[in-house]
């Protein structure tokens, strides 16, 4: 439903505009009738100016998707009740490091901890990993785009099912955990062993473009390293980061590439969110044993912001810019339009308009034409609603992860786009419309 929500500020400036318009028209008698001649006769000029605004509200709402969709993202991954904890002083879980031997009692000694249907307590001990992974020379991603290696997320897991359970996730249909060891023979039967994964949707799709297909299905195989992998299930993960990683048993993937026996984090699953910041309270306050830092996974997650803060505040700079260009733009193609209608302003005063009627009916148009262009342009942006993409979220510390996500175009970013354009078509169709309400009568029809 948060797709379809609206900012009451955005609610206000429309009713705004509105009420503007409103006012303009009825109060201002206003030659309406006129005014739409003159954009059906004068086509070109009000192409002209519908083209500056269809372009810079299209590009604000592919931008702003972007944005949107990383925000989403990271929104989506976090658990309500987990509590994350990493070794003292790590801003990411890239860079945590906890020796298991001194923290072994964290999933039994804090208060609250949920346990699943064997007794077990709802804990995750997990590695992460960051591996280079060379794109195979005959993958159609490396012939079509150029790209060589990738940056695979890997996770560690000693269990996966119950990971799992703590971050709320579930296999697709036809798949299945992997087998206590990990391990299995390869299907063409000639002794080779495969080490079993279980994968996000998002790297599903990206390591399937290698093999020519949609996405790896259970029983497919990639490369990683020198070894080949098997997917064994895909993980229900679209709209969170786990979108993007691979899952494997950790005691073969962490000393495969360089973890031999740590974990980089800890995942507590509690009732609430209420519930879950206190038991991150007390780890923080009371476990001596070893330098750890607790937080719940939404309070870690929003500082994985960092990044989308940042390209928040590139587009914001972006967006200026081109309204300031579109402002000009808009200023010249309106003061040529008023250059070829100056016998038309002599003609309206000679009847009776005032001249705040004729300014009130140069400045009804650019409004209209704002409106028109940005309609549009919100409209064809849209249609980036749901793409795929692949960026990095982090934490802004030097820490992130590569991650897929799906473009989001929510009400917010289509009315902002509008009022975008309403904006601009106010900046830029006031000068002009002044510059008419100075020409006097005779003086115009000469």
């Amino acid at each position: 439903m948060d797709k379809f929500a609206v900012s009451p500020r955005l609610l206000g400036l429309l009713a705004f505009f509105l009420i503007l318009f409103l006012a303009l028209a009825v109060f201002g008698k206003v030659p309406l009738k006129y005014n739409l001649r003159n954009l059906v006769v004068r086509w070109p000029i009000t192409l002209l100016t519908v083209a500056v605004f269809f372009l810079v509200a299209s590009l604000l709402t592919v931008m702003m998707a972007f944005v949107n969709g990383m925000y989403k993202l990271t929104e989506g991954s976090a658990q309500p009740g987990n509590v994350v904890v990493l070794s003292d002083g790590a801003t990411d879980e890239l860079f945590s490091n906890l020796g298991y031997r001194d923290t072994s009692d964290l999933e039994r000694d804090p208060p609250n901890i949920l346990k699943n249907d064997r007794g077990e307590p709802l804990a995750s001990w997990e590695l992460y990993l960051v591996v280079n992974q060379p794109v195979p020379k005959d993958s159609p991603v490396l012939k079509s785009s150029g790209k060589k290696r990738r940056f695979l997320q890997m996770r560690g897991l000693d269990d996966l099912e119950r990971t799992a359970q703590v971050h709320g996730l579930e296999l697709n249909p036809g798949g299945s955990w992997i087998s206590a060891s990990g391990v299995q023979a390869a299907a063409d039967g000639k002794g080779e062993q495969v080490w079993q994964t279980v994968i996000g949707e998002g790297i599903a799709r990206e390591l399937g473009a290698d093999l020519g297909k949609k996405t790896l299905e259970p029983g497919d195989i990639f490369e990683l390293g020198d070894r080949h992998w098997v997917v064994s299930g895909v993980l229900k993960s679209g709209g969170t980061t786990f979108d993007s990683e691979i899952w494997a048993k950790r005691q073969l993937a962490g000393p495969k590439f360089g973890k031999e026996s740590s974990y980089s984090t800890l995942v507590l699953r509690t009732p609430d969110a209420a519930t879950a910041k206190e038991t991150a309270e007390w780890v923080t306050a009371n476990y001596k044993k070893s330098a750890v830092q607790a937080r719940t996974e939404i309070d870690y997650y929003e500082s994985l912001n960092g990044t989308n803060a940042q390209f928040l505040v590139v587009f914001v700079v972006v967006a200026g810019a081109m309204a300031v260009g579109g402002v000009f733009g808009i200023m010249n193609t309106m003061f040529a339009a008023i250059s070829q209608r100056i016998k038309d302003i002599g003609v309206m005063r000679i009847l009776g308009f005032a001249r705040w009627q004729i300014l009130m009916s140069f400045f009804l148009e650019t409004l209209v034409i704002a409106l028109v262009g940005g309609a549009v342009g919100v409209l064809v942006g849209s249609l980036a609603d749901g793409l795929n993409m692949t960026s990095i979220a982090g934490s802004g510390q030097g820490g992130g992860k590569s991650v897929a996500f799906k473009m989001t175009v929510d009400n917010n970013i289509r009315l902002g786009g509008i009022l975008f354009a309403l904006v601009m078509g106010c900046l830029g169709g006031l000068l002009p419309s002044l510059s008419a309400l100075r020409l006097k009568a005779l003086d115009a029809v000469r």
